[in-house]
């Protein structure tokens, strides 16, 4: 039986998510812009503001049939609390509430899980409320610390002493945040080397997604300011740089985030995005993501091998089935427009030859962009990303510099994501802080 899944998202994550459910069900998309590569895909889409509750329900209503599932897709429309209007609606969703969703949303409580229920992997934090503390506890940490927006900032609030901030520039920017959101977050800076471990989840039992590196500055050489993410790859059970007591201490994290939330009556069902960092001690906690990762989401479903919808329905029916992915190397590669992500070059026209990307072996998929007249124009935001698998990360990465030249614009990308001397730089790091590890 077909099934007619409802999807909420208009992104690059949102394109790859419809891309894979339309192979064996009826995908409906209610989208904030009409994202070409969705509508393309969708049997029908709505547009209108993701985070107004009403006017989704109108979106929904006007479709006037009945959905198997639904899946709310962006941070921002999850903390609006759509997964709960799907649920008032009588609609099954694979997508998490918005008090779930609060693991995401606010640090705080994310920090306070971890803390209360001895979860492994904790860095040392403090949540402050009063201006007074954030000297005292930069002092404790010896400047030494990351400063983090309590709430959601699309991947470009975090700042680190040392790297984006002096520490008088630390005290102003941790001072500001406290002012707007009422506290602030700050944290150890911790030496190590970032992967991603997602999981499906049905409340009660998780299903593992390969782990992925993202990288998320800006400027080849891992420099410049934070973005939402410029690419990753992946190179099928395990990254290069990783053993597997790693994925196994990260693994049971997950697990035993979940198992935390349902003790607490908020039980999780969706995707929930680990960031993790190896490091000498162990793994630590950067943060919770309460949805696919974006870019990591077009590495692994990329190699999903089996019906994201069955995985859809199984987790809103509290049955989830296990997922399974092609054990090969994919690469992630995002364009972004020119000055991108202080002042892009927004509204500007962009050429993309889909044929021609399609015949190298790369897929393409849509992200921040609208369409107008048949015409493709940048936003403020990322614009599109091409992906590619293969049996190892060079052929990944060989057919992504084949599949560039039919994307043209006012745009930019990083040009070393991928490469064996960045992914040797990560080995060397780890090699270096685990010996060191070995001889305190």
């Amino acid at each position: 039986m077909v099934v007619n899944v409802l999807l909420i998202g208009d992104g690059a994550r949102e394109h790859i998510i419809a891309e894979r459910l339309a192979e064996d069900s009826n995908v409906y998309a209610i989208m904030s812009r009409k994202n070409p590569g969705i509508s393309g895909i969708a049997k029908s889409v709505r547009i209108c503001n993701l985070k107004d509750k009403e006017a989704v329900r109108s979106a929904i209503e006007s479709f006037s049939i009945s959905f198997d599932v639904g899946f709310v897709s962006p941070d921002a429309v999850l903390a609006a609390g759509i997964t709960d209007l799907l649920l008032e609606m009588n609609i099954s969703a694979a997508s998490p509430t918005q008090s779930a969703a609060r693991i995401e949303w606010d640090k705080s409580f994310a920090r306070n899980l971890m803390y209360e229920n001895k979860i492994d992997g904790l860095p040392e934090f403090n949540v402050i409320t009063d201006k007074k503390e954030i000297t005292d506890y930069l002092n404790i940490l010896n400047n030494n610390a990351v400063i983090k927006p309590i709430g959601l900032t699309g991947g470009k609030g975090v700042k680190i002493i040392g790297e984006h901030l002096n520490p008088n520039e630390a005290i102003g920017y941790a001072t500001e945040l406290l002012e707007r959101d009422g506290s602030v977050l700050i944290e150890e800076k911790l030496d190590g080397e970032e992967f991603t471990l997602q999981a499906f989840s049905d409340g009660k039992h998780i299903s593992l997604m390969p782990p992925v590196q993202d990288h998320k500055r800006l400027y080849d050489g891992d420099k410049g300011p934070n973005t939402g993410g410029m690419g990753s790859y992946s190179t099928g059970k395990i990254l290069p740089f990783l053993e597997q007591s790693d994925l196994a201490t990260a693994t049971k994290i997950l697990s035993d985030a979940i198992w935390s939330m349902s003790k607490e009556d908020v039980p999780f069902k969706g995707i929930l995005y680990g960031q993790f960092m190896a490091t000498k001690k162990g793994v630590k906690v950067i943060e919770f993501n309460s949805r696919f990762g974006d870019p990591e989401v077009m590495n692994v479903l990329s190699l999903l091998d089996g019906s994201l919808s069955d995985i859809f329905m199984s987790i809103a029916d509290d049955s989830l089935v296990n997922a399974t992915f092609m054990d090969k190397s994919t690469l992630v590669k995002y364009f972004v427009p020119k000055g991108y992500p202080k002042n892009p070059d927004k509204d500007s026209p962009v050429s993309i030859d889909l044929k021609g990307i399609n015949q190298t072996g790369a897929r393409l998929y849509f992200a921040s962009v609208y369409e107008q007249s048949g015409k493709i124009y940048t936003t403020s935001s990322r614009t599109a990303a091409l992906v590619s698998v293969a049996d190892n990360l060079d052929d990944a990465y060989n057919t992504i510099e084949d599949a560039q030249k039919y994307i043209s614009g006012n745009l930019f990308s990083r040009t070393d994501i991928g490469t064996k001397q960045l992914i040797q730089k990560r080995i060397d790091h780890m090699k270096l802080l685990r010996g060191g590890m070995q001889n305190e």
